[in-house]
Protein backbone atom coordinates (compact mmCIF):
# COMPACT_ATOMS: atom_id res chain seq x y z
CA UNK A 1 0.00 0.00 0.00
CA UNK A 2 1.36 3.39 -0.99
CA UNK A 3 0.23 6.88 -1.97
CA UNK A 4 0.91 8.03 -5.53
CA UNK A 5 1.85 11.69 -5.45
CA UNK A 6 0.97 14.37 -8.04
CA UNK A 7 -1.61 12.08 -9.60
CA UNK A 8 -3.78 13.20 -12.55
CA UNK A 9 -7.48 12.53 -12.00
CA UNK A 10 -8.52 13.26 -15.59
CA UNK A 11 -9.56 9.67 -16.21
CA UNK A 12 -11.21 9.36 -12.79
CA UNK A 13 -13.81 12.12 -13.19
CA UNK A 14 -16.52 12.04 -15.83
CA UNK A 15 -16.08 15.74 -16.65
CA UNK A 16 -12.58 14.83 -17.86
CA UNK A 17 -11.03 17.79 -16.02
CA UNK A 18 -7.23 17.62 -15.83
CA UNK A 19 -7.09 17.84 -12.06
CA UNK A 20 -3.81 17.13 -10.29
CA UNK A 21 -4.13 15.99 -6.68
CA UNK A 22 -1.50 15.97 -3.97
CA UNK A 23 -1.70 12.21 -3.61
CA UNK A 24 -3.89 9.25 -4.60
CA UNK A 25 -4.54 5.77 -3.23
CA UNK A 26 -7.35 3.23 -3.67
CA UNK A 27 -8.85 1.20 -0.83
CA UNK A 28 -10.91 -1.99 -1.04
CA UNK A 29 -11.32 -2.78 2.65
CA UNK A 30 -11.61 -1.05 6.01
CA UNK A 31 -8.10 -1.98 7.14
CA UNK A 32 -6.54 -0.23 4.15
CA UNK A 33 -8.75 2.79 4.67
CA UNK A 34 -7.68 3.06 8.32
CA UNK A 35 -4.01 2.75 7.37
CA UNK A 36 -4.34 5.46 4.72
CA UNK A 37 -5.88 7.88 7.19
CA UNK A 38 -3.05 7.17 9.62
CA UNK A 39 -0.61 8.14 6.85
CA UNK A 40 -2.53 11.24 5.78
CA UNK A 41 -0.65 14.53 6.10
CA UNK A 42 -3.17 16.69 4.22
CA UNK A 43 -6.95 17.06 3.83
CA UNK A 44 -8.58 13.94 2.38
CA UNK A 45 -11.16 13.72 -0.40
CA UNK A 46 -13.03 10.44 -0.90
CA UNK A 47 -13.53 9.63 -4.57
CA UNK A 48 -16.27 7.34 -5.83
CA UNK A 49 -17.23 7.18 -9.50
CA UNK A 50 -16.17 10.78 -10.15
CA UNK A 51 -19.54 11.45 -11.77
CA UNK A 52 -21.17 14.18 -9.73
CA UNK A 53 -18.19 16.41 -9.04
CA UNK A 54 -16.32 19.30 -10.57
CA UNK A 55 -12.70 19.04 -9.54
CA UNK A 56 -10.32 22.03 -9.45
CA UNK A 57 -7.27 22.09 -11.69
CA UNK A 58 -5.04 21.65 -8.62
CA UNK A 59 -6.11 19.79 -5.46
CA UNK A 60 -4.15 20.15 -2.25
CA UNK A 61 -5.85 16.96 -1.11
CA UNK A 62 -5.03 13.32 -0.73
CA UNK A 63 -7.60 11.42 -2.78
CA UNK A 64 -8.65 8.03 -1.41
CA UNK A 65 -10.63 6.04 -3.95
CA UNK A 66 -13.45 3.82 -2.61
CA UNK A 67 -13.25 0.40 -4.26
CA UNK A 68 -15.10 -1.68 -1.64
CA UNK A 69 -17.14 -4.21 -3.64
CA UNK A 70 -19.66 -6.96 -2.97
CA UNK A 71 -23.44 -7.40 -3.21
CA UNK A 72 -25.33 -9.91 -1.08
CA UNK A 73 -28.75 -10.75 0.29
CA UNK A 74 -28.74 -10.33 4.08
CA UNK A 75 -32.41 -10.83 4.94
CA UNK A 76 -35.75 -12.07 3.61
CA UNK A 77 -39.25 -11.70 5.02
CA UNK A 78 -42.20 -12.52 2.81
CA UNK A 79 -41.72 -10.70 -0.47
CA UNK A 80 -39.26 -8.23 1.11
CA UNK A 81 -35.56 -8.82 0.49
CA UNK A 82 -32.79 -6.79 2.12
CA UNK A 83 -29.51 -6.53 0.25
CA UNK A 84 -26.13 -5.04 1.18
CA UNK A 85 -23.77 -3.42 -1.32
CA UNK A 86 -20.22 -2.15 -0.87
CA UNK A 87 -19.55 1.56 -1.22
CA UNK A 88 -17.31 1.08 -4.25
CA UNK A 89 -19.89 -0.85 -6.30
CA UNK A 90 -20.91 0.98 -9.46
CA UNK A 91 -24.51 2.06 -8.93
CA UNK A 92 -25.79 0.85 -12.31
CA UNK A 93 -24.14 -2.53 -11.69
CA UNK A 94 -26.18 -2.79 -8.47
CA UNK A 95 -29.41 -1.96 -10.32
CA UNK A 96 -28.55 -4.53 -13.00
CA UNK A 97 -27.81 -7.13 -10.30
CA UNK A 98 -31.20 -6.49 -8.68
CA UNK A 99 -33.05 -6.86 -11.98
CA UNK A 100 -31.12 -10.03 -12.85
CA UNK A 101 -32.14 -11.46 -9.45
CA UNK A 102 -35.78 -10.44 -10.06
CA UNK A 103 -35.77 -7.96 -7.19
CA UNK A 104 -37.78 -4.82 -7.83
CA UNK A 105 -37.39 -1.34 -6.47
CA UNK A 106 -34.30 0.08 -8.17
CA UNK A 107 -35.25 -0.24 -11.84
CA UNK A 108 -36.24 3.45 -12.13
CA UNK A 109 -32.74 4.38 -10.96
CA UNK A 110 -30.97 2.64 -13.84
CA UNK A 111 -27.97 4.26 -15.51
CA UNK A 112 -27.44 6.88 -12.81
CA UNK A 113 -23.66 7.34 -12.80
CA UNK A 114 -21.56 6.99 -9.68
CA UNK A 115 -21.03 4.51 -6.89
CA UNK A 116 -23.13 3.06 -4.10
CA UNK A 117 -21.16 4.97 -1.48
CA UNK A 118 -22.04 8.30 -3.05
CA UNK A 119 -25.74 7.50 -3.48
CA UNK A 120 -26.85 8.34 0.09
CA UNK A 121 -24.87 11.59 0.16
CA UNK A 122 -26.88 12.90 -2.76
CA UNK A 123 -30.04 10.88 -2.09
CA UNK A 124 -30.04 10.03 -5.77
CA UNK A 125 -33.35 9.82 -7.57
CA UNK A 126 -34.99 9.56 -10.97
CA UNK A 127 -38.41 8.90 -12.51
CA UNK A 128 -40.36 9.22 -9.29
CA UNK A 129 -38.08 7.12 -7.06
CA UNK A 130 -35.38 8.21 -4.62
CA UNK A 131 -32.83 6.21 -2.70
CA UNK A 132 -34.66 7.06 0.52
CA UNK A 133 -37.65 5.01 -0.73
CA UNK A 134 -35.56 1.82 -0.59
CA UNK A 135 -33.05 2.69 2.12
CA UNK A 136 -32.65 0.71 5.36
CA UNK A 137 -29.27 1.70 6.83
CA UNK A 138 -25.61 2.32 6.03
CA UNK A 139 -22.31 1.90 7.80
CA UNK A 140 -19.66 4.58 7.75
CA UNK A 141 -16.13 5.25 8.96
CA UNK A 142 -15.46 8.42 10.92
CA UNK A 143 -12.42 10.20 9.53
CA UNK A 144 -11.39 11.75 12.85
CA UNK A 145 -12.05 9.06 15.44
CA UNK A 146 -11.74 5.95 13.27
CA UNK A 147 -15.00 4.51 14.64
CA UNK A 148 -17.48 2.69 12.43
CA UNK A 149 -21.15 3.35 13.07
CA UNK A 150 -24.52 2.69 11.52
CA UNK A 151 -26.93 5.36 10.27
CA UNK A 152 -30.63 4.52 9.93
CA UNK A 153 -33.16 6.29 7.72
CA UNK A 154 -33.99 9.01 10.22
CA UNK A 155 -30.35 9.69 11.07
CA UNK A 156 -29.50 10.25 7.40
CA UNK A 157 -31.98 13.16 7.26
CA UNK A 158 -32.63 12.66 3.56
CA UNK A 159 -34.05 15.53 1.51
CA UNK A 160 -34.27 16.34 -2.17
CA UNK A 161 -30.72 15.56 -3.40
CA UNK A 162 -29.65 16.11 0.16
CA UNK A 163 -28.67 14.30 3.34
CA UNK A 164 -26.91 14.82 6.65
CA UNK A 165 -23.69 13.95 4.79
CA UNK A 166 -24.02 17.18 2.79
CA UNK A 167 -25.01 19.23 5.83
CA UNK A 168 -24.01 18.81 9.49
CA UNK A 169 -21.89 15.68 8.93
CA UNK A 170 -20.27 16.87 5.71
CA UNK A 171 -16.76 15.48 5.15
CA UNK A 172 -16.90 13.56 8.44
CA UNK A 173 -17.65 10.04 7.18
CA UNK A 174 -16.66 7.49 4.55
CA UNK A 175 -19.63 5.34 3.53
CA UNK A 176 -18.59 1.68 3.56
CA UNK A 177 -21.81 -0.09 2.56
CA UNK A 178 -25.57 0.40 2.41
CA UNK A 179 -28.58 -1.84 2.97
CA UNK A 180 -31.65 -1.54 0.76
CA UNK A 181 -35.04 -3.25 0.90
CA UNK A 182 -36.29 -4.61 -2.41
CA UNK A 183 -39.23 -6.84 -3.32
CA UNK A 184 -40.01 -9.97 -5.28
CA UNK A 185 -43.47 -8.52 -6.04
CA UNK A 186 -42.92 -4.78 -6.36
CA UNK A 187 -45.39 -2.07 -7.22
CA UNK A 188 -43.94 -0.49 -10.36
CA UNK A 189 -43.58 3.30 -10.60
CA UNK A 190 -44.65 4.19 -14.13
CA UNK A 191 -46.19 7.63 -13.96
CA UNK A 192 -43.16 9.92 -13.88
CA UNK A 193 -41.65 11.19 -17.10
CA UNK A 194 -42.16 9.20 -20.28
CA UNK A 195 -41.98 5.67 -18.85
CA UNK A 196 -45.59 4.68 -19.47
CA UNK A 197 -45.63 6.22 -22.95
CA UNK A 198 -42.39 4.48 -23.89
CA UNK A 199 -43.74 1.15 -22.68
CA UNK A 200 -46.83 1.60 -24.86
CA UNK A 201 -44.67 2.46 -27.88
CA UNK A 202 -42.72 -0.74 -27.26
CA UNK A 203 -45.98 -2.71 -27.16
CA UNK A 204 -45.55 -3.68 -23.50
CA UNK A 205 -48.99 -3.90 -21.87
CA UNK A 206 -48.06 -5.79 -18.72
CA UNK A 207 -44.58 -4.57 -17.78
CA UNK A 208 -42.23 -6.19 -15.31
CA UNK A 209 -39.16 -4.78 -13.62
CA UNK A 210 -36.90 -5.64 -16.57
CA UNK A 211 -39.23 -3.79 -18.96
CA UNK A 212 -39.07 -0.69 -16.76
CA UNK A 213 -35.30 -1.05 -16.40
CA UNK A 214 -34.77 -1.27 -20.15
CA UNK A 215 -37.16 1.62 -20.78
CA UNK A 216 -35.36 3.90 -18.33
CA UNK A 217 -32.01 2.98 -19.91
CA UNK A 218 -33.33 3.86 -23.37
CA UNK A 219 -34.77 7.18 -22.17
CA UNK A 220 -31.58 8.19 -20.38
CA UNK A 221 -29.37 7.18 -23.29
CA UNK A 222 -31.51 9.25 -25.66
CA UNK A 223 -31.33 12.33 -23.45
CA UNK A 224 -27.99 12.27 -21.68
CA UNK A 225 -24.53 12.27 -23.29
CA UNK A 226 -22.13 9.43 -22.61
CA UNK A 227 -19.15 10.72 -20.55
CA UNK A 228 -16.95 8.33 -22.53
CA UNK A 229 -17.73 10.41 -25.61
CA UNK A 230 -17.98 13.91 -24.16
CA UNK A 231 -17.05 14.97 -20.65
CA UNK A 232 -19.95 15.78 -18.32
CA UNK A 233 -21.17 15.20 -14.78
CA UNK A 234 -24.78 14.41 -15.61
CA UNK A 235 -27.47 16.81 -14.44
CA UNK A 236 -25.65 19.93 -13.31
CA UNK A 237 -28.64 21.60 -11.61
CA UNK A 238 -31.33 20.44 -9.22
CA UNK A 239 -34.96 20.65 -10.27
CA UNK A 240 -36.22 23.65 -8.26
CA UNK A 241 -39.06 23.19 -5.78
CA UNK A 242 -41.23 26.27 -5.35
CA UNK A 243 -44.52 27.09 -3.58
CA UNK A 244 -47.46 25.85 -5.65
CA UNK A 245 -48.98 29.35 -5.59
CA UNK A 246 -45.83 30.68 -7.29
CA UNK A 247 -46.04 27.85 -9.82
CA UNK A 248 -49.63 28.78 -10.68
CA UNK A 249 -48.53 32.38 -11.22
CA UNK A 250 -45.80 31.18 -13.58
CA UNK A 251 -48.34 28.97 -15.32
CA UNK A 252 -50.35 32.05 -16.23
CA UNK A 253 -47.30 33.60 -17.88
CA UNK A 254 -45.93 30.36 -19.35
CA UNK A 255 -48.87 27.98 -20.01
CA UNK A 256 -46.60 25.14 -21.13
CA UNK A 257 -44.39 25.11 -18.03
CA UNK A 258 -44.39 21.59 -16.54
CA UNK A 259 -44.69 20.95 -12.83
CA UNK A 260 -44.94 17.97 -10.52
CA UNK A 261 -46.62 18.30 -7.10
CA UNK A 262 -44.26 17.46 -4.25
CA UNK A 263 -46.93 17.81 -1.57
CA UNK A 264 -49.91 20.07 -0.90
CA UNK A 265 -47.70 23.16 -0.70
CA UNK A 266 -44.87 22.76 -3.21
CA UNK A 267 -44.30 21.95 -6.86
CA UNK A 268 -41.16 20.71 -8.60
CA UNK A 269 -40.23 22.27 -11.96
CA UNK A 270 -37.80 20.62 -14.40
CA UNK A 271 -34.67 22.77 -14.45
CA UNK A 272 -33.92 21.51 -17.95
CA UNK A 273 -37.16 23.07 -19.24
CA UNK A 274 -36.31 26.45 -17.74
CA UNK A 275 -32.79 26.41 -19.18
CA UNK A 276 -34.00 25.22 -22.58
CA UNK A 277 -36.75 27.84 -22.79
CA UNK A 278 -34.23 30.52 -21.87
CA UNK A 279 -32.26 29.60 -24.98
CA UNK A 280 -29.23 27.97 -23.38
CA UNK A 281 -29.41 24.56 -25.04
CA UNK A 282 -26.40 24.14 -27.32
CA UNK A 283 -24.72 27.38 -26.20
CA UNK A 284 -20.94 27.08 -26.21
CA UNK A 285 -18.33 29.03 -24.28
CA UNK A 286 -15.03 28.00 -25.85
CA UNK A 287 -14.06 24.59 -24.49
CA UNK A 288 -17.30 24.06 -22.53
CA UNK A 289 -21.00 24.52 -23.12
CA UNK A 290 -24.57 23.33 -22.64
CA UNK A 291 -25.35 20.02 -24.31
CA UNK A 292 -27.33 20.38 -27.53
CA UNK A 293 -29.85 17.67 -26.58
CA UNK A 294 -30.15 18.12 -22.81
CA UNK A 295 -30.06 21.61 -21.36
CA UNK A 296 -29.51 20.26 -17.85
CA UNK A 297 -26.04 18.99 -18.77
CA UNK A 298 -22.87 21.08 -19.06
CA UNK A 299 -20.15 19.50 -21.17
CA UNK A 300 -16.41 19.59 -21.68
CA UNK A 301 -15.55 19.82 -25.37
CA UNK A 302 -11.93 19.17 -24.52
CA UNK A 303 -9.38 20.92 -22.35
CA UNK A 304 -11.83 22.96 -20.32
CA UNK A 305 -11.21 24.01 -16.73
CA UNK A 306 -13.29 24.02 -13.59
CA UNK A 307 -13.27 27.84 -13.62
CA UNK A 308 -14.83 27.97 -17.09
CA UNK A 309 -17.54 25.48 -16.10
CA UNK A 310 -18.32 27.50 -12.96
CA UNK A 311 -18.54 30.73 -14.96
CA UNK A 312 -20.99 29.16 -17.42
CA UNK A 313 -23.11 27.73 -14.58
CA UNK A 314 -23.25 31.14 -12.88
CA UNK A 315 -24.35 32.78 -16.14
CA UNK A 316 -27.23 30.33 -16.38
CA UNK A 317 -28.21 30.77 -12.72
CA UNK A 318 -28.29 34.55 -13.10
CA UNK A 319 -30.35 34.38 -16.29
CA UNK A 320 -32.95 31.97 -14.88
CA UNK A 321 -33.28 34.12 -11.76
CA UNK A 322 -33.93 37.23 -13.84
CA UNK A 323 -36.45 35.50 -16.14
CA UNK A 324 -38.44 33.32 -13.74
CA UNK A 325 -37.47 34.55 -10.25
CA UNK A 326 -36.25 31.02 -9.57
CA UNK A 327 -32.84 30.31 -8.12
CA UNK A 328 -31.23 27.20 -9.56
CA UNK A 329 -29.06 25.18 -7.22
CA UNK A 330 -26.15 23.14 -8.50
CA UNK A 331 -26.56 19.39 -8.12
CA UNK A 332 -22.92 18.77 -8.95
CA UNK A 333 -20.52 19.00 -6.01
CA UNK A 334 -17.93 21.68 -6.70
CA UNK A 335 -14.62 21.44 -4.85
Amino acid sequence: MSIEYRKSLRHLNTFGIESICRGYAPFADIETLKALFEMADAPVFILGGGSNILLPDEMDHLVFHNQITGIQVIGEQGDKVTIRAGGGVIWHDLVTWAVDHELGGLENLALIPGTVGAAPIQNIGAYGIELTDRFVRLSAYNRSSGIIRSFDLEECAFGYRDSVFKQGERDQWVILDIDLQLSTSPILALDYGAIRDELKLAGVDDPGIRDVFQTVVRIRQSKLPDPAEIGNAGSFFKNPVIPSADFQALKERYPNIPGYPVDQKDTKIPAGWLIDQAGWKGVRRGSCGVHDRQALVLVNYGGTTAALIRDLANEIITDIQSRYSIHLEQEVNIL
